[in-house]
């Protein structure tokens, strides 16, 4: 498969392998709670020989009462706001790492499509990522049908890992070459992504 230079370090099995080899290097762990991508974030992660080393498990939690009952998610949250919030990505997150015991937890929570859900419209997709630092939250609008948007969505929930990793714990901001060079990925192998997009840790909004 050919692309732009660079596209390769986009993809979600090279992010996923980037991932394994740096928590197996510090004995960390992930365990991961998905909802529109139904498992797929679990199996790039698996897709990695070694992996089971950190790789706790994942909960595949579709259904909107399954993420309170197995993820912990606040009925009162849920009723609020429904399942596709910022507030319920960083609830299944923190919730999966807590259930599944692991250093770090991932969620995603969205609309793929083909019809908008929890008055929501199709492309809006939240992504999390809880660690020893907190939690980070990446709110996404997403373009392209049901399988671009649910792919795009594993990418950029290894990306919030990777970051996190990177950083120290710390998830850092996106810069325009970051944001360019996803979107001629997004334009090559999916649809690209639109420009709204916030990036949120510990009250700080990041652009």
């Amino acid at each position: 498969m050919t692309g732009p230079p660079g596209a390769r370090a986009w993809q979600p099995g090279a992010l996923a392998r980037l991932v394994v080899t740096t928590l197996t290097e510090r004995g960390q762990t992930v365990a991961v709670a998905e909802s529109l991508t139904g498992g797929l974030l679990a199996a790039a992660l698996v897709e990695v020989p070694g992996a089971s080393v950190v790789f706790r498990g994942a909960i595949v939690a579709y259904a909107t009462d399954l993420k309170r009952s197995l993820l912990g998610v606040p009925a009162s949250l849920l009723d609020r706001h429904g399942a596709v919030h910022p507030d319920v990505a960083r609830a299944m997150a923190e919730g999966v790492r807590s259930r599944l015991a692991a250093t770090f937890g991932l969620a995603t929570t969205g609309v793929a499509g083909p019809d908008p859900a929890d008055g929501q419209p199709v492309g809006t997709v939240h992504v999390a990522a809880s660690g020893p630092p907190g939690p980070a939250v990446c709110s996404l609008s997403l373009a392209g049908d049901r399988r671009s948007i649910r792919d795009q969505t594993v990418l950029r929930s290894l990306g919030l890992l990777r970051d996190m990793l990177e950083a120290g714990g710390s998830v850092i901001a996106a810069g325009r070459e970051e944001a360019g060079r996803l979107q001629r990925y997004g334009g090559n192998e999916h649809a690209a992504i639109r420009s709204r997009r916030l990036c949120v840790r510990a009250g700080t909004v990041e652009s």
